[in-house]
């Protein structure tokens, strides 16, 4: 069966015609493997790789997921800790503080929508800690809260985690106060807590966060080979610390994709939505990650940039397409267009018939399109086109990033966007290109129509 969204209309067509309909989506370009492997070991993505994938609990089926996750959580607590420390007069400490707190939160927010799902019995690894009376293994830190008229509760704290020793450091205790809370309201639906000082005043189950994260080996990582080149430069370590957190979240998005492509395929449609509705807010979150170069200085960046040799005056060797789990995320969240056909239960017509547009029409205008079979299905292609939005977002936001950090010349930025694609660079390309969903929003513009006339 072909299972490949695409534009009704763009088959069997006279040659005038189809000068008129968008070309197809286009694919991240190809790059160079040299600076593949350059921009992965600057990173040390090989050594951060290994904990990522590490199978510490083989009965954890969510570990892959969860662990990328709170490891780039836990890397953000090390920014944290370079911005407040920098030197530098210059340096503006007080937007990298509400920055950090803003990127943490929403860390944070997305951790806790993934581990609502262990509610079913996932297997994490946590320690039971319901009361003053219980055990605390390997002498593990903790505090004990207690409300008026209530029993003592004991809130376990990580041992090796940078979090509580931002809570103790004058300069950064508010902004740890402030995620610490973060955790403790946005884990409220979720079985367990973090453990990372939190008040958990429930009383949950604390995560095995040292197990897990391995904090001691993960700040192992925090220098680059080109440490002692760029000793004296405070961007260096921005800038690695950066897209650690960014190729972490790249990971756990990497795994969400596949288990919506598994959910799909077992027509799951309401948990592949949650999962889809997840890779959206990923997509969001990178924004925000990419957003932090902002507040690099200008000098001290570009003085970075020469010895890295980052150069995107083609537009196709923007930093980001270095990274090979940018260009599989970008292409896989491209490529859940093709379970389109198999999500409405109709094969794409070889003669270019309109079966994947009335389709869709029939779903969503349907009296019962929300009962039975059909449950779950119109949120899972809402959250499709939301993931397209986010991913065209995402790569207008790097490309006037390049022009803000860089320069416009570096972005191609002195070329106007409507011009033939073949003229306009990678990025552009990237975010005006067609539709993904062709006939999704087809079958909005006939529906939209519909009731345009009904009303007149």
């Amino acid at each position: 069966m072909v299972t490949q969204e695409v534009a009704p209309w763009s088959i069997g067509l006279s040659e005038g015609t189809k000068k008129c309909i968008p070309n197809p989506p286009s694919t991240p370009p190809a790059q160079d493997t040299s600076a593949m492997e350059a921009y992965e070991q600057y990173l040390r993505l090989p050594e951060l790789s290994n904990l990522w994938r590490s199978n510490d609990f083989p009965q954890w089926k969510n570990e892959s997921l969860i662990k990328p996750a709170l490891q780039a959580l836990e890397i953000t607590f090390r920014h944290i800790s370079v911005a407040l420390s920098d030197p530098r007069p210059y340096a503006n400490h007080r937007e990298w503080r509400r920055r950090l707190e803003s990127l943490a939160s929403s860390q944070v927010e997305i951790i806790a929508a993934i581990c609502e799902e262990e509610l079913s019995g996932g297997g994490a690894p946590i320690a039971e800690l319901s009361t003053s009376e219980g055990m605390l293994s390997r002498q593990a830190s903790s505090e004990v809260w207690k409300l008026p008229g209530t029993s003592a509760v004991v809130s376990r704290i990580s041992e090796a985690s940078l979090l509580p020793r931002l809570a103790a450091w004058d300069k950064s205790e508010d902004v740890a106060n402030k995620i610490l809370y973060q955790i403790e309201s946005q884990m409220v639906r979720c079985p367990f807590t973090l453990g990372l000082g939190e008040p958990n005043l429930a009383g949950k189950p604390v995560l095995e966060y040292d197990l897990i994260v391995r904090p001691l080996e993960l700040h192992n990582l925090k220098k680059s080979p080109l440490e002692s080149k760029t000793r004296r430069n405070r961007e260096n370590e921005t800038l690695f610390t950066v897209h650690q957190i960014l190729e972490s979240w790249l990971q756990t998005a990497k795994q969400l994709l596949a288990r919506i492509r598994e959910r799909i395929d077992e027509k799951e449609w309401e948990k592949a939505a949650s999962d889809c509705w997840l890779v959206e807010r990923i997509w969001k979150l990178l924004s925000e990650v990419k957003d932090l170069h902002l507040l690099m200085d200008p000098d001290d960046f570009l003085r970075l940039k020469s010895h890295l040799a980052i150069n995107a005056s083609s537009g196709s060797d923007a930093f980001c397409f270095r990274s090979a789990a940018f260009l599989e995320v970008t292409a896989e969240s491209k490529d859940l267009r093709h379970k389109v056909p198999w999500i409405l239960g109709v094969e794409v017509d070889p003669n270019g018939g309109p079966r994947i547009q009335d389709a869709a029409m029939t779903l969503f205008h349907g009296r019962r399109r929300g009962e039975g079979s059909n449950a779950g299905k119109i949120d899972l292609l809402q959250a499709f086109q939301a993931v397209e939005t986010a991913v065209k977002k995402f790569f207008f936001g790097y490309r006037q990033l390049i022009m803000a950090v860089m320069g416009s010349l570096e972005a191609g930025g002195n070329r106007a966007l409507f011009v033939p694609s073949g003229s306009l660079d990678s990025l552009a390309q990237m975010f005006l290109e067609p539709p993904y969903y062709p006939s999704l929003d087809a079958a909005k513009a006939f529906l939209g129509d519909f009731w345009h006339n009904q009303n007149k």
